[in-house]
């Protein structure tokens, strides 16, 4: 029954990828349907420069994040038969207050942080495509950074170290479980930051880190809270680029 959850939950983890690939190109479909039908078809060239595309390309991903959400929230609550956080271990840690859990949490983002603001500073020159997105204009800029904070640090904490990590543990063991689900989730952005191995470095340390913090605490909840520090100081400075970076407000 272990290996059976297991198998379940990285058929899962595979469809929130294909979900990740694909639902953003449908989103923005209709903006280049209309673009084809007002000005012909644009060259390969226009499409990557084209801001507003690149604008839909970004915002679809909340959408699939909502379909994510859905898919775990079935799979783990037997599609609303038992109760889904208590279920995907999403709580506060038993042998820690909550005011510790948190501070805690918040200072193990911050530490985690400054350390890969230093390794992309020093190493790290090479922009990736993400930066070029963030680039590109104030709104991808904006959504960005809305995505980052909102729903990415919720749905991928319950897709890798709720759905995958606890069916991986319960079948393989902590250590089995802390390597795979560290390595399924820094594989997924090395695509995104193929040239800078700089920044796959501190994803995969952030990815480690997030889930021995699951592995110590038995609960989500913390690695959640350092996903969205993390994640809001990054995305506090992609905003605040926009303004150092006066092109990109014209």
């Amino acid at each position: 029954m272990a290996w059976i959850d297991v198998g379940i939950a990285i058929a899962a983890w595979v469809v929130s990828v294909l979900l990740l690939l694909f639902v953003p190109v449908i989103y923005a479909l209709p903006y280049m349907i209309y673009r084809i039908v007002k000005a012909g078809a644009p060259s390969p060239e226009a499409l990557m420069a084209d801001k507003m595309l690149i604008f839909f390309s970004v915002a679809g991903i909340l959408p699939t994040h909502m379909l994510t959400f859905v898919l775990v929230w079935a799979i783990v609550s037997y599609a609303g038969r038992r109760p889904f956080w208590k279920n995907i271990d999403f709580g506060w840690p038993q042998n820690s207050s909550h005011a510790m859990t948190t501070t805690v949490s918040v200072v193990v983002a911050i530490v985690l942080f400054s350390l890969a603001f230093a390794i992309t500073m020093f190493y790290g020159e090479r922009k990736t495509d993400l930066d070029l997105l963030i680039e590109s204009s104030i709104y991808t800029r904006v959504v960005t950074a809305f995505v980052a904070v909102v729903t990415a640090p919720l749905i991928e904490e319950l897709v890798y170290r709720g759905l995958l990590y606890k069916a991986i543990e319960r079948a393989a063991g902590v250590a089995i479980a802390i390597v795979v689900v560290s390595l399924l989730f820094a594989g997924v952005h090395v695509f995104q930051y193929r040239n800078n191995l700089a920044v796959i470095a501190v994803i995969t340390l952030l990815s480690i880190t997030l889930t021995v913090a699951r592995a110590v605490s038995g609960k989500v909840l913390p690695a959640f809270i350092i996903h969205l520090v993390f994640n809001g100081i990054q995305s506090v400075l992609i905003v605040l680029g926009a303004f150092v970076d006066k092109d990109i407000l014209k």
